[in-house]
């Protein structure tokens, strides 16, 4: 008797196949072209993408080369337009590279074509990042104090990846203004962080001998 359950359980469910292969025939044979197609399409775009991100490495070494020989008007140009065509992470790199072609000569515009960068939620959190990084760099020859800390503590938080160079930036300025004090505890903060860079350790230490000599009683 189960044997002849299970044949009739068997039959029921190719009966219940036939129907839904005649019901869906077509669509399944469609869904299998496309499935064809898109898998041709994608190692055509793969191999587009491929194709862009050469010319764009090949356009962005030049502007580089540009920017080295002290052609910083050419280099400019050359970066701008990558920025505007290139893939994502070459457009992004051509816009920091372009703000920073700007330093020299305009400060006022390379800030607010950081900020730009720095501004746009569409960019990557770490591009992002640099732009503050940059801004911030030149402004701290310039701005007082208030707006440093603004630009640069968030920078300088724990966990962030900048944080040695931003902790670095904000005891200069704390110098520069003449509170020594805090200086020095943003020196003793890339001393004792085991990431950061070793270059960094030894500057912060460096400044920490000076904020400390120019701290003792005369």
């Amino acid at each position: 008797m189960a044997d002849i359950f299970r044949e009739v359980d068997e039959e029921v469910r190719q009966d219940q196949a036939l129907a839904l292969w005649t019901k869906y025939q077509n669509l399944i044979i469609t869904v299998a072209v496309l499935i064809v197609a898109a898998a041709g399409g994608w190692k055509f775009w793969q191999a587009q993408q491929l194709k862009a991100a050469h010319a764009a490495d090949e356009k962005l070494h030049a502007a580089m080369v540009l920017s080295r020989e002290g052609k910083s008007q050419e280099a400019e140009a050359a970066f701008a337009a990558l920025a505007k065509d290139a893939p994502a992470g070459y457009a992004a790199i051509a816009r920091l590279r372009a703000a920073g072609e700007l330093t020299a000569k305009d400060r006022k515009g390379a800030v607010a074509a950081f900020d730009k960068i720095a501004a746009d939620s569409a960019a990557d959190p770490l591009f992002r990042d640099i732009a503050r990084l940059r801004a911030g760099m030149i402004r701290v020859d310039d701005a007082d104090m208030k707006e440093i800390e603004e630009r640069l503590s968030p920078l300088a938080a724990a966990g962030q990846p900048f944080r040695a160079s931003a902790r670095e930036l904000l005891g200069l300025a704390a110098i520069k203004f003449g509170d020594l004090d805090a200086a020095g505890r943003w020196f003793d903060q890339i001393v004792s962080d085991a990431e950061a860079p070793s270059g960094a350790k030894q500057r912060a230490e460096a400044f920490l001998g000076l904020v400390r000599s120019d701290r003792k009683p005369k």
